[in-house]
């Protein structure tokens, strides 16, 4: 079996064919790496499509690492819209997940100043019934 630090590290940079690859093989999608962390909480968040990926062979789109951080807040902060569309539409992710510093994606898209983000989420808790 392949070792899962190779695999996060084909995540962290966005060499789809090796992590499709290694998920054809057998690996984990939700495997921690010797940082404690999986390949979809260190992928490269301007890649959507392994995001894709890694949440149709199953990964954790909320699984947080040991400060609460999940990729949701990662991409919020950084503004990368596209993929927080994937992680959302695809893997059904909790856009009202609460971090360490108890804030969610929408409150560091603001704080961040991506107002792109902050319209998306609010057009998808009013979609779901959840205030912002």
């Amino acid at each position: 079996m392949v070792d899962i630090d190779s695999f996060t590290t084909a995540a962290a940079n966005g060499d789809i064919s090796r992590v499709e690859q290694m998920l054809e093989n057998g690996i984990d999608p939700n495997g921690v790496n010797r940082y404690g962390r999986t390949a979809l909480q260190v992928m490269k968040m301007g890649c959507p499509d392994i995001c894709r990926v890694l949440l149709n062979w199953g990964a954790d789109p909320d699984r947080q690492d040991g400060y609460s951080i999940a990729l949701i807040h990662d991409l919020a902060r950084e503004g990368h819209l596209d993929t927080l569309n994937v992680l959302v539409e695809v893997g059904n992710a909790n856009i009202n997940l609460r971090d360490g510093n108890d804030k969610r994606a929408i409150c560091l898209a603001r704080e961040n100043n991506h107002p792109n983000v902050v319209d998306y989420l609010i057009r998808r808790n009013e979609a779901t019934k959840v205030g912002v």
